[in-house]
């Protein structure tokens, strides 16, 4: 079987990493700086930094710091890329860069064009003049406008603005891909589709579970809170098909005890098979003990779950999910014993074509015990990129609350269009020749899609494309308009003016800029998008190049976004949490159970498509997945059972196979559910068949029907 390298996820091999990183970027103090200087961390939604210093987070504590935010930081540390390499390398050669290959060219100083078959050097007014006039040139409807969760709150809000002052309602961002399917299960549960919990209720609560997430290699310092959750007596149950070494033992570099010894993570593992997870959560539904008074008192619709699971038989259930009744009855019972629960997931529970059902099964069960409302209690999707949740918030979306609409018009005289299309939408809409022009603010749109070949068509049957960048992606050679624009922009540590940024538990920080690493032609975000605003719409309704205000920009954001008033005065009275969304008692009104219906088990072998240790979304800092004890990315990690039967053994070349596609990997024989195969993405999305979950419309990463096979046979 595949072997992790190491006994215990973290400790002393991530400080050397860590160390080694920083001294890689030949600016070791530099980089020190960096990390401790008044700007949001680059990486996870999990938040640190801010106007409490680097390596802060919300509650003061300090030292803050993983080997994601160490990869994020020196990669924008690197040189610029001379003009020389694209001479030297056509589109053919680009697109055979890796993603960590492209993540190592450097920092993007200049903005480029795609002309034939290479991208040249063009000047800012050229490339905007081309900008503006693709979308002067065509309908609003035939453009769409995209946002990754990097971008500061300021940049999100203006994009939002001036496309919908241009007339575009397709506007979008990063996590419809990842958490849309929360964002809607969660606003049907209790009007807020963002964590009801801050990172102090993570202090004092008796429970947590972790349902398809794996922080130890995705937001490693939520470890920490599981580990001393653990130290005051309570309990972590993970639900997870595969076996991660992280989660189930750690060793914290920030804490002497952990670092000498290791910190057991969890208490109870849970591997059902892949699509499982409704069946498990339903079985523990029956078997925990209800609060009676909170489900009395603070919801509606327990009637109608009640019956639904009178007609349903707890072993069958336990059947479908993969999982013995012993373990089941285990975490039940620590769930029932809990006073106070916090359950969380991340995109192993969103990425199927159930996935809003997933969160709505894991919400009742939440609601069935009393775990919201109170102290230590709630539900929190784990979130990705360091600021998806504020770019939500911003309204990149082609829906908005009505109050956001109302103030958004009365403020600026900009209506929200109906009928706008969510990022798959736009994408199928591309791939028919009914796009012009995109504007895409970050991100690797073709990596975060599934079928990469009818992604790449569909992005290159697009009139023009704009990409505001800091650094180039495989999404910048496959994904390019027929004409590709790319134009370098800063990172928040290097902006002239301070930006803010959201967590994953509502809490928006000050970042307070600095000066560019790279000599160069980079811009602000809001610069970029207030210039080309410009261009295209004049100064009829108002002066566009006033917005790249920040300052000015926040005082709009206070007025129109719900709950985000403090932002007006972020600089003068500090950092908040955003307004109405986390409970700490029943103000809620009445939170919603719902019935779901569980899933038939799917035969033979289901894929979900995982990130690596040395990985953050698209973009791989590092080819060896540390963690799981894979050398490369181009393996598939399957049962040792179903390996047996399949006459497959480690190191074997197999054929891993969907209705779209193939691939020929190496065998790495993991504890994992059976029926069930793990593969890294974006590699592997080229298996993904573009199924989505119909409530959420995000696409099924994680539970794609394959065959599994040695090679040539």
């Amino acid at each position: 079987m595949a072997q992790p390298r190491v006994r215990a996820a973290g400790g002393l091999p991530a400080i050397r990493y860590v160390l080694g990183k920083a001294w890689g970027t030949g600016e070791f103090t530099q980089t020190l700086q960096r990390l401790r200087s008044k700007n949001t961390c680059k990486t996870c939604a999990l938040g640190m930094g801010g106007q409490n210093g680097g390596m802060v987070n919300e509650a003061g504590h300090f030292p803050e710091v993983c080997k994601k935010s160490v990869q994020a930081q020196t990669a924008d540390m690197q040189p610029a890329i001379p003009e020389s390499f694209f001479a030297a390398n056509d589109l053919t050669a680009l697109r055979r860069l890796s993603s960590r290959e492209a993540e190592n060219l450097g920092r993007l100083a200049f903005p480029i064009v795609l002309e034939g078959d290479r991208f040249r050097r063009i000047s800012w007014e050229a490339a905007l003049d081309l900008a503006a006039g693709a979308l002067r040139d065509t309908s609003p409807d035939r453009t769409f406008w995209y946002a990754s969760g990097r971008s500061g709150n300021e940049s999100a809000f203006l994009m939002q603005l001036a496309a919908r002052a241009y007339g575009s309602p397709n506007v979008h961002n990063c996590s419809f891909y990842c958490h849309n399917a929360s964002s809607v299960a969660l606003t049907e549960i209790y009007g807020s589709g963002t964590a009801s919990v801050t990172l102090d209720d993570l202090g004092t609560s008796d429970l947590v579970l972790v349902a398809g997430a794996n922080p130890a290699s995705n937001h490693p310092r939520l470890v920490t809170q599981l580990i001393n959750l653990r130290r005051r007596g309570g309990t972590v149950v993970v639900v997870n098909p595969m076996s991660e070494l992280g989660l189930r033992r750690f060793r914290l570099p920030s804490d002497a005890r952990s670092l000498a010894l290791g910190s057991q993570v969890s208490d109870i593992y849970l591997q059902p098979r892949i699509g499982g997870d409704i069946a498990l959560f339903t079985a523990l539904l029956k078997l925990v003990e209800w609060d009676d008074s909170f489900v009395a008192g603070h919801t509606q619709g327990a009637e109608a779950l009640r019956a639904q699971l009178a007609t349903l038989d707890v072993d069958e259930l336990l059947a479908a999910a993969g999982i013995a009744r012993a373990d089941a009855e285990r975490a039940a019972a620590a769930i029932s014993a809990a006073n106070s629960g916090i359950f969380m997931w991340s995109m192993g529970l969103t990425h199927h074509t159930h996935g809003t059902d997933n969160i709505r099964a894991l919400g009742n069960l939440a609601l069935a015990r009393g775990f919201f409302g109170r102290p230590g209690a709630g539900l929190m999707p784990i979130r990705g990129h360091s600021n998806v949740q504020g770019v939500g918030s911003m309204g990149v979306a082609p829906e908005v609350k009505q109050a956001f609409a109302e103030e958004l018009e009365r403020r600026y005289g900009v209506s929200v269009q109906p009928g706008g299309q969510d990022t798959f939408a736009s994408m199928q809409a591309a791939h028919d020749g009914r796009i012009d022009a995109a504007v895409l603010v970050g991100g690797n749109l073709w990596g975060s899609n599934p079928d990469s070949e009818w992604a790449a068509e569909a992005l290159q049957r697009i009139g023009t494309t704009v990409s505001l960048t800091t650094k180039l992606n495989p999404g910048h050679f496959h994904g390019n308009g027929r004409t590709a624009l790319i134009l370098p922009v800063l990172a928040r540590d290097e902006e002239a003016q301070a930006t803010t940024q959201e967590s994953m538990f509502n809490f928006v920080r000050l970042s307070e800029g600095g000066q560019p690493f790279v000599a160069g032609e980079l811009r602000a975000e809001t610069d970029v998008l207030a210039t080309l605003a410009d261009r295209v719409l004049g100064r009829e309704r108002f002066d566009w190049t006033t917005l790249a205000d920040h300052a000015r920009l926040r005082q709009g954001i206070a007025a129109v976004v719900p709950g985000y008033q403090s932002i007006a005065r972020i600089e003068t009275d500090g950092e908040f949490t955003v307004q109405g969304r986390t409970f700490r008692e029943p103000s809620f009104g009445h939170a919603n159970f719902h019935v779901v219906q569980v899933p038939q088990a799917v035969p033979g072998f289901q894929l979900m498509t995982i990130r690596s240790e040395g990985q953050f979304n698209t973009v791989v800092y590092d080819e060896e997945d540390l963690y799981r004890g894979n050398t490369t990315r181009d393996v598939a990690m399957l049962n040792v059972d179903d390996a047996v039967e399949a006459g497959i053994r480690e190191g074997d070349l197999i054929e891993v196979r969907s209705e779209i596609g193939a691939m020929q990997v190496r065998a790495a024989i993991v504890d994992i559910a059976r029926g069930s195969v793990a593969m890294y993405y974006p590699e592997a999305n080229v298996l993904v068949t573009p199924r989505l979950d119909p409530d959420s419309r995000t696409p099924a990463f994680k539970s794609v029907p394959v065959t599994v096979r040695r090679a040539g046979h």
